[in-house]
Parts: structure tokens; C-alpha cells; sequence
């Protein structure tokens, strides 16, 4: 029985694959290389792009990745296997890990997320004209606090697709990952600050606080508050900031300090939805009973 011509051509295409840099391809990036090369492998007009995928599928090292996400499944193509934070970064274009999987990372938690937190910015938007005043901070924190549903499992691993606010990629580095690629993640001092605004991507107040005790040695305080100014965040976050570095214990006055000279004009909240919280005057911020 004679070859088809994708047959044929299959040791190129093996070859090409093999030879090419990237490893990850979206629809569109498996599109672009049959268009490109098509006359080269001299594949016939009539095969479509689903006929070339099956294909490689079948009879190459390609697989397929399914992620089931709430608002809507993402499907991407891998050659071979390739490391798993390598592959959530290429779920959405100039994404990064974040919250607990940064702190698992810069070593912020002795536990092992089974949570992988990627975050990818919003548009930036016109900041609310309207006056932070205290009755709304109340009304706000009282509730509870929206947590993202977009999230899916994949081979044991839960992950959960954030859409954080736009900081033009603020703090955001390049580390090598477990396998040696290349990894977009918050520094230590933006992962501070991320888990601050949501403890409940970090595992709770208490593995922030922890966070912040495991990161004297890693982190610039002074570093930390000029990012928060240039995030510039409506609520007066510098008031649990200043709160978990006191209750830390390990950090010097001087260090308090830098949170402390920027002006408090409200009470704020360390977390939403408390009960019968305790004051800290110093920060002017309501906390769990007992917390610290």
C-alpha cells in the first residue's frame, strides 16, 4: 500500500519538532507551522489543520493538554513532556506564578502547595473618582472576600487562574524552575504584598505571617513599601503590611518604620469577614482575636 505523503514526511516533521526551541504550541502556533510548512513537507492542500494534529498525535510524540477551566477549557499541544510550571505559563500570554506557589518557591512556607496560583493582569482601568471613606471600607470588609472559581485539576494538581489588577507586570522576575526552565514569578517583595491583599491564595493569615518571619533575611523592607506605593492600591494596605512585619517579631524598628510614615487616615481590616476582631492602634487595623 502506498505512503500517504504526510507519511512520508513524517522523519521531517519529527525533525523539525525535535529541533525546534519551543515546546508549547496553542492552536494557532500548530496552524502557523502547517501553513509554513506545507509545500516544504509537500502535504496535500486537502489536509486540515484537525487531520494534521490527529496525526502527530497518533503517530508522534505530540500530546494533547486539557485544562478544564471554569469560565472556559483551555487546550494546548506539548512535544514530549514538558515541566509543569513551564506548561501553566503558557496558558495565557504574559502570565506568572504567584501567592503561595511564589512563596513555595522564594521558600516563604515549609508546606507544599497542591495549589498553583497564575496570575494574568487586567487592562488597566480609570481609578473609582469617588472618595475612599471609612463606612465603605467597613461595609466591604465585612462581607466575605471574592475568591476566583476559575480554577481545574490537572494530573493532582489544582490550578487556579487569577485576574489580578494591572501593575504592568510589577515585580515580576525570572527564576530557574525545578527543571531548569525559565519561570515568570512575583519577587519576594510583590509576593508580600499579593498575599497581604489575598491571604486566602496564600493558606490563611497565619501562613502570611509565617511568610513574613521566613522572609527577614530575603527581603527590603524598603523595596517592599515603594512597590506598594506604585501599585497604588485604593485601600491602605501599609496597615497590615506594618501590622505582619511587627507581629513577625523579627524585624527592627527603623524597618516598621518606613510602613508606619505613611499617613493612616482610615481603620482598616487584616482580613474580611472577622468577628469580634482586636484593634491595633499602632496600624489602626482590626484582626482575629488572638492572631499573632
Amino acid at each position: 500500500m502506498a505512503k500517504t505523503r504526510i507519511a512520508i514526511a513524517k522523519p521531517d516533521i519529527i525533525r523539525f519538532f525535535d529541533e525546534y526551541t519551543q515546546k508549547v504550541f496553542d492552536r494557532f502556533g500548530i496552524q502557523r507551522i502547517l501553513d509554513k510548512k506545507r509545500s516544504s513537507w509537500r502535504l496535500a492542500k486537502s489536509m486540515s489543520y484537525y487531520d494534521f494534529v490527529d496525526y502527530l498525535i497518533t503517530k508522534t510524540k505530540l500530546k494533547k493538554q486539557v485544562f478544564n477551566f471554569y469560565y472556559r477549557p483551555i487546550i494546548l499541544y506539548t512535544w514530549g513532556d514538558v515541566p509543569l510550571y513551564e506548561l501553566i505559563l503558557n496558558l495565557k500570554p504574559n502570565s506568572y506564578l504567584t501567592h503561595y506557589t511564589a512563596m513555595y518557591f522564594h521558600d516563604l512556607t515549609e508546606q507544599v502547595p497542591k495549589t498553583i496560583y497564575v496570575n494574568v493582569e487586567q487592562e488597566r482601568k480609570p481609578r473609582p473618582k469617588n472618595a475612599l471613606v471609612q463606612e465603605r471600607i467597613d461595609t466591604a470588609f465585612k462581607r466575605p472576600t471574592r475568591l476566583s472559581n476559575n480554577a481545574t485539576e490537572y494530573q493532582g494538581w489544582t490550578i487556579c487562574m487569577l485576574n489580578g489588577m494591572h501593575t504592568g507586570n510589577l515585580g515580576v522576575i525570572k527564576i530557574s524552575g525545578p527543571d531548569g526552565e525559565m519561570l515568570r514569578i512575583t519577587d519576594v517583595e510583590r509576593t508580600l504584598i499579593d498575599i497581604t491583599v489575598r491571604p486566602e491564595y496564600a493558606g490563611g493569615i497565619h501562613e502570611a505571617l509565617k511568610a513574613y518571619r521566613l522572609a527577614k533575611d530575603k527581603v527590603s523592607v524598603n523595596r517592599l513599601i515603594a512597590t506598594l506605593k506604585k501599585i497604588n492600591y485604593i485601600y491602605p494596605y501599609q496597615q497590615a503590611i506594618g501590622f505582619y512585619l511587627e507581629k513577625a517579631g523579627v524585624y527592627t524598628q527603623s524597618q516598621l518604620d518606613l510602613a508606619q510614615r505613611i499617613e493612616m487616615k482610615y481603620n482598616f481590616y487584616l482580613m474580611h469577614g472577622m468577628k469580634d476582631p482586636e484593634y491595633s492602634k499602632r496600624w489602626q487595623l482590626y484582626y482575629p482575636k488572638g492572631f499573632g
